[in-house]
């Protein structure tokens, strides 16, 4: 479908005889989801100095406001712009930089993507992202032979979809000092018959992070930028970067000041020693495109890995039972440390055990506190007794799309008694009476829209389950896009500055080619966004 077309219009508000004020952008014949405190609709809203000036209905917006830049949404669909709650904005744009193997059906098929990559780009350095055995018809970790056969000379370093994962070759391990014999806690060297099969599972891939070499200066920002690109083609105006250092937070912040990146960033700053010293000390930092005001911290590992940190063995690995990638007392000494602070800890937690363990050094940190909203980020496997922890001031943050994703082999994992507390957001917005949704991108895919088919729907893109995975814990549709908007703002504290169409918030919005609040649940996920808006202005 073509774009809707934003043109300049001289004199098409009908004139009347009250004087009427200027606004710089008025949309007329509209169906606006404002998701405001009533849950409204309106057809009409002018903007001014990039904030709503008024929302209403088409005749009451027409008498008021006039303005040289009218947009006829034609009855289309308009909502907030879209909040991804938890993604991995920079990471996706170094990802358009390196090997694509998202979607790969088995190692032969990644052979042969890194392959062709080399040849085409001539790197004597390959970096991959994407890959996942679960998806392969042979789901053991792949072995690191074939790339050693191959690349004898040149490193590869080919990241798990779930980033909790590296599959490295012999170049990799001799450069990194890896051996049968390197044992580091928090992870594990996965070793077969005494040889190193060049899987490294969570805390051990920092070494090999210790020989990436530096991208340079034009890489990054060709990565912030092609990030950008891809996410206001998707109708996302704020994103949740889970997990930044200083230095890419300050070159957002730089571009987001010249001009060169307009999407709002919500960063939560990495978990290590000199982030926090600068950070904590520093303060809060708040731009109209920059909010810095929270620690990413990680509890456990993957679930797809089996990193995920469980209370009883995996029901398909005996004996095995995960490992926290942060150990439980610098999780407790963290958020003691944070708790003196105005910034949030958003801590990774997938399985049963990590959740437990973050959730009480929540609460007991806590004590006293009001309005913190620190999160949970994932909370993606928890006893039946643990959800009554969440609250507005414990927030769970959740993909939808992890459910539909792992709903194939996640049961072998924990076994049928604990999936029933599993993927379970119907269960975490009872408890906290919020929800912030995201995608995790890019371990899921960017489109939004999937993250609404999958929170209501509970179902693959070919419609499997036929009834949906766990139905109990499907959000329905208003719940899915405050997920979206202003619960995510809220998880943020911006609740009253971005998340609903209301006067005097930011003029951030998207135009679709359906409703999808009304069209049948298997026409969500074919979604497509017409024009982006942030602050009044077609980004898109």
């Amino acid at each position: 479908m073509k774009k809707l077309f934003i043109g300049l219009c001289a004199a098409v508000l009908t004139v009347s005889c009250a004087q009427k004020e200027q606004a710089d952008l008025v949309v007329v014949n509209a169906n606006v989801y404002t998701v405001d405190s009533l849950s409204g609709k309106a057809t009409a809203f002018a903007v001014k100095d990039g904030r709503f000036l008024a929302v209403g209905d088409e005749e009451a917006i027409k008498n008021s406001f006039e303005s040289d830049s009218l947009i006829d949404a034609g009855g289309r669909t308009i909502l907030p712009g879209l909040i991804d709650a938890h993604c991995h904005f920079y990471g996706l744009g170094l990802n358009q930089q390196r090997v694509d193997l998202v979607g790969t059906g088995s190692y032969e098929e990644v052979i042969e993507r890194v392959q062709r990559f080399h040849e085409e780009k001539g790197s004597d350095f390959i970096l991959g992202r994407g890959w996942d055995q679960n998806d392969w018809e042979e789901k053991a970790f792949p072995d690191r032979a074939p790339l050693d056969e191959m690349f004898p000379d040149i490193p590869v370093i080919l990241e798990r979809v779930d980033g909790h994962a590296y599959l490295v070759n012999g170049k990799v391990l001799e450069m990194a000092g890896i051996d049968a014999e390197t044992r580091v806690s928090g992870g594990e060297v996965v070793i077969e018959n005494g040889r190193v099969t060049g899987v490294l599972v969570d805390n051990p891939m920092g070494l090999v992070d210790a020989i990436i070499p530096e991208y340079s200066l034009n890489t990054k920002i060709q990565a912030l930028k092609d990030a950008e690109r891809i996410c206001f083609d998707h109708g996302l105006t704020t994103v949740n970067d889970a997990g930044l250092d200083r230095e890419v937070i300050e070159l957002i912040d730089s571009l987001q000041q010249a001009g060169e990146l307009n999407i709002r960033v919500y960063a939560m700053i990495s978990n290590t020693p000199d982030n926090l010293d600068h950070y904590l000390d520093k303060g809060v930092i708040k731009t109209p495109g920059l909010n810095v005001r929270s620690v990413k911290v990680y509890g456990d590992g993957a679930l797809g890995s089996r990193g995920a940190a469980m209370r009883a063995p995996y029901s398909d690995k005996d004996g095995h039972f995960g490992a926290m990638v942060t150990p439980v007392d610098s999780i407790y000494n963290l958020a003691r440390r944070l708790v003196q602070t105005d910034f949030q800890m958003n801590t990774h937690a997938i399985g049963d055990s990590a959740n437990i363990v973050v959730l009480r050094a929540y609460e007991k940190a806590l004590v006293g506190m009001k309005d913190r909203r620190w999160k949970i980020e994932h909370a993606q496997i928890l006893s039946m007794e643990d959800f009554d922890y969440f609250s507005r001031n414990i927030i769970p943050s959740v993909q939808p799309t992890h459910a539909t994703s792992d709903m194939y082999w996640a049961e072998d994992r924990v076994g049928e008694e604990r999936i029933k507390g599993a993927y379970a957001y119907k269960k975490l917005l009872e408890e906290a009476g919020i929800l912030a949704l995201g995608t995790d991108f890019p371990v899921e895919q960017v489109s939004p829209f999937l993250t609404f088919y999958a929170a209501v729907a509970r179902k693959d893109l070919k419609g499997y389950p036929e009834s949906g995975f766990q139905m109990k814990d499907a959000l329905s549709r208003e719940e899915t896009l405050k997920g979206m908007t202003i619960w995510a703002a809220y998880s943020n504290f911006e609740e009253e500055e971005k998340g609903s169409i209301e006067p005097g918030k930011m003029a951030d919005f998207v135009i679709l080619d359906r409703d999808i609040m009304e069209v049948p649940e298997e026409d969500i996920p074919q979604t497509q966004v017409l024009n982006t808006f942030v602050g009044g202005k077609a980004v898109k």
